[in-house]
């Protein structure tokens, strides 16, 4: 398996391919889950194994975007069968890779330690410091989409959203709850005044 050929050849893709109105859907994301990712799995006690599938999930998990934003879980999946091949990666590894990217579809619904791992990586800056400045990022790609119209609105959503949204792994959840809880009550404080 040519684990570090296969996320340069990804990465480099992201880099010089995907629109530039992806502000959140960018390389900084795919890299910031990557390490986020790598960080909790770590703290979980994944394997070596474990850990190159859990990563090149991470690097491959957005690839669809290339594509557009519909279905962008099976389209990064299909990137994935295609590409993975051609560094090593027999067919089981790939169909594991596949389930990991799969995992990250909100609502996330992992089925093993590895998927929620990877789930949680997908949306660790909710219950960080960062969390605002991601934040707008995805503000500003759901602007130009049309998908939302104000700021307003968008504080809205993200309440909706954050309310539903759990951690799954031990790590995630001590480590990033707290601060999810603060940045929730901020966005809360907002709408109210």
């Amino acid at each position: 398996m040519l684990f570090e050929k296969a996320g340069e050849f990804i990465i480099d893709k992201l880099r010089t391919e995907l629109p530039t109105h992806f502000t959140y859907h960018s390389v900084n994301h795919t890299l910031d889950v990557y390490n986020a990712a790598e960080r909790i799995g770590l703290r979980e006690g994944i394997g070596h194994g474990e850990m190159q599938l859990l990563l090149t999930a991470a690097w491959f998990h957005d690839s669809g975007f290339l594509f557009g934003p519909e279905e962008h879980e099976e389209q990064s999946c299909r990137i994935a069968r295609e590409t993975l091949p051609g560094f090593g990666y027999t067919e089981n590894e790939i169909y594991t890779v596949c389930e990991l990217i799969c995992a990250t579809k909100v609502p996330q619904l992992p089925h093993n330690h590895l998927e929620q791992i990877l789930a949680d990586a997908d949306l660790d800056y909710l219950g960080r410091d960062d969390f605002w400045i991601i934040s707008d990022t995805l503000y500003q790609e759901l602007l130009f989409a049309g998908k939302i119209n104000n700021k307003t609105e968008w504080d809205f959503v993200q309440v909706k959203f954050m309310e539903q949204h759990h951690f799954f792994t031990k790590t995630s959840i001590n480590s990033r709850q707290v601060q999810k809880d603060i940045n929730l009550a901020q966005i809360k404080l907002q709408i109210n005044n």
